[in-house]
C-alpha cells in the first residue's frame, strides 16, 4: 500500500481507469427512459423573436416536444454567477428568451427519444427575428452602449498610496489589449436532469454546485430541499463550468415532461453559447526614476462583459485587485470599466481576469526597461514585493511572498543575462530569436473579499479503521480529489487507499462554495487537514478511556494505522468498533473551516522564441516557468498543471481569438476556425518550484491551478517583442500581426 504522506507525486487516482477509456462520464451512465435534448439559438446578435416556424421538425421521427419563451413558468430573470441571496449583480438572463441579444443566445430547445433526433430537429427549427444592429467590440459599446434595461456601463475603483513628484523621471504611456477566448475542455457542456419523487434531481459537471442549486431554486420557484444537485465526473472546465448555464433549461424540460432529459452540446454550441474569457483594452501610464524604481502606475481597463452580466464587473475588478499585489509601487490607482456587447457573454476562464491584468502590465513593464535602458529582469527584481508585504488595498498581507526567489533562480536556471547578450549579438537573417519573461500573482481563495469563504467537512472513521471524507468537493481534471486524499491520509497517518473522498452533492455534502477561486488546495485542503486533526483528537480521547489509560490526549502516537502510548497500542479497527459497542460513540468530525488570511502566489516564467520574418510565424523554442508554491502536496499533478497552463498561455499570445463580424456573427465556431496550440507546438518546459512554505495552508501548500497560465502570454510577447524590435501589444501576435507590425515602422 501507497503512504499518504505529501510531497509524495502519485498517479491519479482515476487516471488509470481514464487512460484505459473505462472511466464512465455523464452520458455514460444514462436512465433507460432518459430523453435527449438540444438547444435552440438565435441567429440573430440583438432582436426580438416573433415566433418559431417548426412544420420541418416536427416531421423528425421521435419528436418529443418543442421548448419557448412561453414555457418559462415564473418569467423571473436570474443572474448565471450569483449564488447568494445577498449578492446584487444584475439579474438579466431568462431560460429561454425571446430578446436574443447574441447569436447563439438560447432560445429554446427540442426533446426527442433519441440524441440524433434531437439534434436534427434542432436544426429543423427556424427562429423567426426582428434583428437590431448589434454592438460587436469594446469601442463600439463605448460609443453607443445598447441599454436595454441595463446601465451602459459599470465602473468601479482602486487606489493606494500618494503620488511622489520627483525630478529626472521617466515616463511611459502604453495601450495593450487582449481577446475574447474560449476555454477549450475536451468535454462540451453536458446536463441530466430527473426526478426522485418530489425531488428534481440535477447531474452537472460544474464547479459551484451549491451556486447550481440556488440559481435553480431562484428560476423554478422551487424550495432547496426539493432540489438536488450531484457533482458529475467532468471532462475539463478551466472556468467555463463554473456558471449555471445549461442546468435552468435542462431542469425546465424535466419538470414539464416528468421525463429524465440529458441536455448535450455541440463543440460550435459550446464555443457560442456558453462563456468566454473576457476581452480588454488596458492603458497602463507609469512613471519611474532613471534607476528603475517606479514611483507611480495608473491603470485603466475596460473589460467586454458580452451579452449579459453574469459576473463581468466582478472579473474587471478582480484585475485591479491583483494588479496591486505584484510590485512595491508608493502610488497606484485602477479604474475599471465594464460594457456590454451583442457578443457570447464573459465568464471565469482560469485565472479570472489575471492573464489580461498581467499581460497588459507586464508588457508595458517590459517596454519600461526598453525606455530606461535596464534588462526587464533587473528592472522587476528593483520593484518586486518581498514576503509579508502588506496588500496595498488594505486586504491580508502577501503572505511569504517568494517571487524574488522565482525571479533570480530562474534567472540562473534559464541562464537569462547569457541569452540576452547572445541573441542580441546575433540578430540577422531571416529567423530571428529573443528571450522575454513576464511575473504575475494570484490569490488563494475569496478571503479579504466581498464574497463568502467557508467550507463544511465531516470526517468519520469507518468500523474496518478506514476514513471517509465528505465535502462538496468537485474534481475538474486536474486532480484535486488526489491531492484531497493525500492531505488526509498524511493527517490521519493511513495509507492512501484506505481515504475516500466524496464529490459534492447539495443533498448529502455540507455546504461549499466551490472548486473555484484558487481555494481548492489552500481553503479546502486546509479545511480536510483541521477536521483530520480534530478527528484524532477524538480517536486519542476514545482510546485513553478503552484502554484504561489516564493521560495527556496529545502523547498519543499514530501510525500506520494504530494508536499507542506507554506500551499500548490498538488498532483503528478495533478502536472505532470498540467505541461504538463500549462508548456508544461514532469517532467523527463535522465542522465549518474558513480562512483567516489570503496570501499570494506567484510565478515568474521565461520564455524563447523564434520568429520567422517573412511569414510572421513564432515558435517557442524554450520555456521555463517558476513558481512559488509553498510546498507541493503532489509534484507530479503540479507539474501537469503547469505545463497545461503553458499549453493554454501559448494560445492566448499567439493564436486564440474569438472574432465577430459587423453583424455579430461568429467567425471562429469551430476548432478548425479556432487555433489552439497542439502537441507540436509544444516546447519543452521546465519546471522549478520554490517551495518555502505558507503558514495557513495545509503542510504549507498554496494555489498553482490557475496562476500556472498567468504570466505565459506576456512571457512570449515580450520574447516576439525583442527578437523584432517592436512594441507591439494587441495579443494575440498573429502572423499577420506581426508582418504588419513590421512592415509598419513599429520598430526601436
Amino acid at each position: 500500500m501507497r503512504e499518504g504522506k505529501v510531497g509524495i507525486p502519485l498517479n491519479r487516482l482515476d487516471g488509470e481507469a481514464k487512460v484505459r477509456g473505462t472511466f464512465r462520464f455523464l452520458a455514460d451512465r444514462l436512465p433507460g427512459d432518459v430523453l435527449h435534448g438540444r438547444l435552440i439559438t438565435s441567429p440573430v446578435a440583438n432582436g426580438w423573436v416573433h415566433g418559431f416556424q417548426v412544420s420541418e421538425a416536427n416531421r423528425v421521427d421521435g419528436l418529443v416536444r418543442i421548448f419557448t419563451p412561453q414555457d418559462d413558468p415564473l418569467l423571473k430573470p436570474f443572474n448565471s454567477a450569483v449564488y447568494m441571496e445577498d449578492q446584487t449583480d444584475l439579474r438579466d438572463e431568462r431560460i429561454f428568451t425571446d430578446r436574443p441579444l447574441f447569436v447563439g443566445d438560447i432560445v429554446g430547445a427540442v426533446l426527442a427519444r433519441t440524441p440524433q433526433g434531437a439534434a436534427e430537429a434542432a436544426l429543423r427549427v427556424r427562429v423567426l427575428c426582428q434583428a437590431m444592429e448589434p454592438v460587436v467590440s469594446i469601442h463600439q459599446a463605448l460609443e453607443r452602449p445598447f441599454l436595454d434595461s441595463r446601465p451602459g456601463r459599470l465602473e468601479g475603483r482602486i487606489s493606494a498610496g500618494e503620488e511622489v513628484h520627483q525630478e529626472e523621471c521617466e515616463t511611459l504611456s502604453v495601450t495593450a489589449s487582449t481577446p475574447k477566448v474560449h476555454h477549450g475542455a475536451m468535454e462540451p457542456h453536458i446536463c441530466l436532469s430527473y426526478m426522485d419523487g418530489p425531488t428534481l434531481v440535477v447531474e452537472s459537471p460544474c464547479q459551484m454546485p451549491f451556486a447550481v442549486r440556488y440559481v435553480l431554486s431562484q428560476a423554478l420557484g422551487l424550495p432547496m430541499s426539493r432540489v438536488r444537485v450531484i457533482k458529475a465526473p467532468m471532462g475539463g472546465t478551466f472556468g467555463g463550468k463554473q456558471e449555471v448555464i445549461l442546468e435552468t433549461r435542462c431542469a425546465l424540460m424535466t419538470l414539464l415532461t416528468g421525463r429524465p432529459v440529458l441536455l448535450t452540446t455541440s463543440r460550435e454550441e459550446t464555443i457560442n453559447s456558453t462563456r468566454s474569457r473576457a476581452a480588454t483594452v488596458g492603458q497602463v501610464h507609469m512613471t519611474a526614476r532613471r534607476d528603475g524604481r517606479i514611483l507611480s502606475r495608473r491603470i485603466h481597463v475596460i473589460c467586454d462583459a458580452g451579452a449579459y452580466a453574469s459576473g463581468g464587473h466582478r472579473i474587471t475588478m478582480a484585475m485591479g485587485k491583483k494588479a496591486f499585489r505584484l510590485y512595491r509601487i508608493p502610488h497606484q490607482e485602477f479604474l475599471g470599466i465594464t460594457v456590454f456587447t451583442n457578443t457570447v457573454p464573459s465568464g471565469p476562464c482560469r485565472g479570472y481576469g489575471s492573464p489580461q491584468i498581467h499581460a497588459i502590465t507586464e508588457i508595458a513593464m517590459d517596454l519600461m526597461a526598453r525606455r530606461l535602458r535596464m534588462d526587464p529582469a533587473e528592472l522587476r527584481l528593483r520593484n518586486l514585493v518581498h514576503p509579508f508585504d502588506p496588500d496595498p488595498t488594505g486586504a491580508p498581507n502577501l503572505g511569504n511572498a517568494r517571487v524574488r526567489d522565482c525571479l533570480t533562480r530562474g534567472m540562473e536556471a534559464f541562464r537569462w543575462a547569457e541569452r540576452r547578450d547572445e541573441l542580441e549579438n546575433g540578430k540577422g537573417g531571416r529567423f530571428v530569436q529573443g528571450v522575454g519573461l513576464a511575473c504575475a500573482s494570484h490569490g488563494n481563495g475569496y478571503f479579504g473579499s466581498p464574497f463568502l469563504d467557508v467550507m463544511g467537512i465531516s470526517i468519520r472513521l469507518a468500523e474496518d479503521g478506514s476514513a471517509l471524507v465528505s465535502g462538496a468537493f468537485q474534481e475538474l481534471g486536474n486532480g484535486t480529489m488526489t491531492a484531497m486524499t493525500q492531505i488526509a491520509a498524511q493527517a490521519l497517518s493511513l495509507p492512501v487507499e484506505r481515504v475516500f473522498v466524496s464529490e459534492a452533492d447539495t443533498h448529502l455534502s455540507p455546504f461549499d462554495v466551490g472548486c473555484v477561486a484558487s481555494r481548492v488546495t489552500y481553503v479546502c485542503g486546509s479545511a480536510v487537514l483541521e477536521a483530520a486533526r480534530s478527528l484524532k483528537d477524538l480517536m486519542a480521547e476514545a482510546f485513553l478511556r478503552l484502554a484504561g489509560l489516564e493521560g495527556d490526549p496529545s502523547r498519543v502516537r499514530f501510525a500506520d494505522g494504530r494508536l499507542e502510548l506507554d506500551g499500548t497500542s490498538m488498532t483503528y479497527r478495533d478502536l472505532a468498533t470498540r467505541a461504538l459497542r463500549e462508548l456508544k460513540l461514532e469517532l467523527a468530525s463535522h465542522g465549518t473551516h474558513h480562512p483567516v488570511d489570503n496570501p499570494a502566489s506567484f510565478g515568474v516564467h521565461f520564455a524563447q522564441v523564434e520568429v520567422d520574418t517573412l511569414t510572421g510565424l513564432v515558435r517557442v523554442t524554450d520555456y521555463l516557468a517558476c513558481h512559488d508554491v509553498g510546498r507541493a502536496i503532489n509534484p507530479k499533478l503540479l507539474r501537469g498543471q503547469i505545463l497545461g497552463g503553458v499549453q493554454m498561455g501559448i494560445g492566448m499570445a499567439l493564436s486564440e481569438e474569438l472574432r465577430y463580424d459587423r453583424s455579430g456573427r461568429p467567425l471562429c465556431g469551430s476548432l478548425s476556425r479556432y487555433h489552439m496550440p497542439n502537441c507540436p507546438d509544444m516546447p519543452d518546459v521546465k519546471v522549478l518550484l520554490v517551495e518555502e512554505g505558507e503558514e495557513g495552508g495545509p503542510f504549507g501548500a498554496k494555489s498553482i491551478g490557475e496562476i500556472a497560465t498567468v504570466p505565459v502570454a506576456p512571457a512570449i510577447c515580450n520574447a516576439v517583442n525583442m527578437a523584432l524590435g517592436t512594441s507591439m501589444t494587441e495579443l494575440p501576435f498573429t502572423p499577420e500581426r506581426i508582418v504588419s507590425a513590421m512592415n509598419g515602422g513599429n520598430v526601436r
